[in-house]
């Protein structure tokens, strides 16, 4: 980078330090976003592979480059007036792609769309969106939980997200047992080992895809188990306490390890198929 580039980088940074505090602060106070964080090393991370690409392509920046950069700091400052942490993060995404097109061209931008692509990861969700989402993986998760439970002969009975077990206890289905946080923080974990693990279009897909029923699974599970302790000790024990905290963290460990054993299903199923001398020439 020539000396101009890396003072417009560091100028750019320092004018957005407000806005990634924004942002920083949905990241520290909601739970299911608190893995953007990590997105930016993630994407960085990602971004190294392709270096060997970067370094055999000709930088083409186009002759409109700054007041590209203009523009989308034009933007930045109405949304942090705004103030709406989803805007700012859209706004940085697009100032990353805008910034690599304005210093190096499109080129680079093609060869590093899924790193820049992966930076939406970090973008904070609006809570009008998630919000309805949570209702409605609350109900889904505490009514498939009653009926399996009924069906093993446990006395239970559902109103609304509590759940009335024996003994006349009530257990609450809260917001943190719906499988929102397995979802929204499973799904860059899905779509980077799809990018990294596969090559074919489908496969790819199936295992984003897989990312629904896998965080659904896990949450079912683990409203299961805390309602089976709380029939076997009581409510508070089940609900409270490092053995709840860490009942969650092991449901969103075992589904990044059933995300990868989809992955290896996949591939033993539904393997490459190895082209013959005859198509390599034919696509030589």
């Amino acid at each position: 980078m020539t000396r101009v580039e890396i003072t417009i980088v560091v100028l750019l940074l320092g004018a957005w330090i407000p806005g990634l505090l924004a942002m920083a602060e949905i990241w520290n106070t909601v739970e299911y976003a608190s893995h953007g964080y990590l997105v930016p090393w993630v994407a960085l991370w990602a971004a190294t592979a392709h270096r060997d690409a970067l370094a055999a392509l000709p930088s083409h920046p186009p002759r409109f480059g700054l007041l590209l950069i203009g523009g989308l700091t034009l933007g930045y400052v109405a949304a942090l007036a705004l103030g709406e942490a989803s805007v700012i993060g859209v706004l940085f995404v697009t100032t990353v792609v805008g910034v690599v097109y304005a210093m190096r061209g499109a080129a680079f931008v093609r060869v590093l769309q899924f790193p820049l692509a992966y930076l939406l990861f970090m973008v904070p969700l609006p809570v009008s969106w998630v919000t309805p989402l949570i209702v409605e993986l609350q109900l889904i998760v505490s009514t498939a939980a009653v009926r399996l439970l009924q069906f093993a002969g446990v006395s239970i009975f559902r109103e609304g997200n509590v759940l009335t077990l024996p003994g006349d206890q009530s257990l609450f289905v809260a917001e943190a047992c719906s499988g929102i946080t397995s979802l929204i923080t499973l799904i860059p974990i899905g779509v980077f080992i799809a990018y990294f693990t596969e090559s074919v279009p489908w496969r790819r897909l199936a295992i984003v895809a897989a990312v629904i029923p896998i965080a659904l699974a896990g949450n079912l599970l683990r409203v299961l188990l805390t309602v089976q302790l709380a029939i076997e000790v009581d409510v508070e024990f089940a609900t409270t306490g490092p053995l709840h905290e860490w009942a969650g963290v092991g449901t969103y460990v075992l589904g990044c390890v059933f995300l990868l054993g989809v992955g290896s299903l996949l591939r033993r199923f539904s393997p490459d198929v190895p082209l013959s001398a005859s198509d390599e020439r034919a696509g030589a």
